[in-house]
């Protein structure tokens, strides 16, 4: 499972990806699970530097090829292909660093902690203190000194932009799901890494409501009034597009 997330920090792109990869594989014949050969741990994490050394700098020079880079500014210097081949082989001269520890607890902690990355938006409301003569005042964490909470005041426009690089570009999506959790055969993959692994089937999940499920996943009731907190919310209407659904463009790629 790999999730998209754009975070913003000091006002700059902070893009990366997260993963959960499964730690092992299920074998072609779908009857055999192939575990690593170190129990505590996937790759060993030198070997890991190398490999992502080498995949990046490829599909970097890819990209170069084709046209796919813009390299203006502080990096116009490099648009020749021969100064873009030194600077290239300046990085495959230094080690490339992957950080790896033990989760800080167990798989299920793992999964609701990226779970919470990946549902949440930028910034809570219970974060915002102010708006004030188009001033933004709201609490952040700093966590170099001591995770302590301070309050940051922007400008209206420059917090909107900082918000707004957290929405992600027309036609990604936050999660993507590969191998034996692709969409497309995970109905027949999962059962088969079950009984190679001798796990039980999971237990069906009774449905629950919406405002229920938002409940338990957010914390929020979305039943109750916005306004006074005190009353409950009631459908009175449903209002239907004024146009088929299907001439609405897609803004999202096709399901994995």
């Amino acid at each position: 499972m790999l999730s998209n997330l754009w975070y913003c920090e000091g006002g700059c792109h902070h893009i990366h990806v997260h993963g959960i990869v499964t730690g092992g594989a299920l074998a072609p014949d779908g009857a055999r699970w192939i575990a690593p050969k170190h129990r505590d741990f996937l790759f060993p994490v030198k070997g890991l530097g190398t490999v992502l050394r080498g995949k990046y700098l490829v599909g970097l020079h890819r990209a170069y090829t084709q046209g796919a880079l813009r390299l203006a500014g502080a990096t116009a210097s490099l648009a020749s292909p021969p100064a873009f081949a030194r600077f290239l082989a300046q990085l495959r001269q230094h080690p490339w660093v992957v950080y790896a520890k033990p989760p800080f607890a167990s798989a299920q902690q793992v999964v609701s902690y990226l779970g919470r990355s990946t549902h949440r938006v930028a910034i809570s409301n219970h974060r915002l203190v102010a708006m004030h003569e188009g001033q933004v005042a709201f609490r952040w964490r700093d966590y170099r000194h001591g995770n302590r909470v301070k309050i940051m005041t922007l400008s209206a426009g420059e917090f909107i932009r900082r918000f707004l690089l957290h929405t992600l570009p027309s036609g990604w999506v936050r999660i993507r799901h590969y191998g034996l959790l692709g969409n497309r055969c995970r109905a027949r993959t999962l059962p088969a890494a079950r009984r190679a692994l001798s796990q039980p089937p999971p237990v069906p999940l009774a449905p629950v409501s919406a405002p229920e499920l938002m409940r338990r996943l957010t914390g929020i009731d979305i039943e109750r009034c916005p306004h006074g907190h005190q009353g409950r919310l009631a459908v009175i209407a449903t209002l239907y597009p004024l146009w088929p659904l299907e001439d609405v463009p897609r803004t999202t790629g096709p399901p994995s």
